[in-house]
């Protein structure tokens, strides 16, 4: 079992930054990507960006060159550095890990960009 816990969200103002933070607990060492998801209220859930352990990274085509995802030196954390923020980046933003046996998910935490 692995357990993630996210923290930073809030309000901010469109092409302002936010930084998502999520520690993971738990078997840690089975853990082969992390990542971040959104939602939006009666939308699907979907791929914001993830990273695997060799450090490779994917990003979603609307948040390249603006949202930056990395992990600790310790492995059981990762962050989601975000700028420029635009209205639509508004959601539940939840931190993702996977493991040979199964995904693991985040309780979330709600990104408001205001216009």
């Amino acid at each position: 079992q692995v357990q993630l816990v996210e923290s930073g969200g809030g309000l901010v103002q469109a092409g302002g930054s936010l930084r998502l933070s999520c520690a993971a607990s738990g078997r840690i060492f089975s853990i082969n990507a992390m990542g971040w998801y959104r939602q939006d209220p009666g939308k699907q859930r979907e791929l914001v960006a993830i990273i695997v352990n060799g450090g490779s990274t994917k990003y979603a085509d609307s948040v390249k060159g603006r949202f930056t995802i990395s992990r600790g030196n310790a492995k059981n954390t990762v962050y989601l550095q975000m700028s420029s923020l635009k209205p639509e980046d508004s959601a539940v933003y939840y931190c993702w890990s996977r493991t040979s046996a199964d995904d693991y998910w985040g309780q979330g935490t709600q990104v408001t960009v205001s216009s």
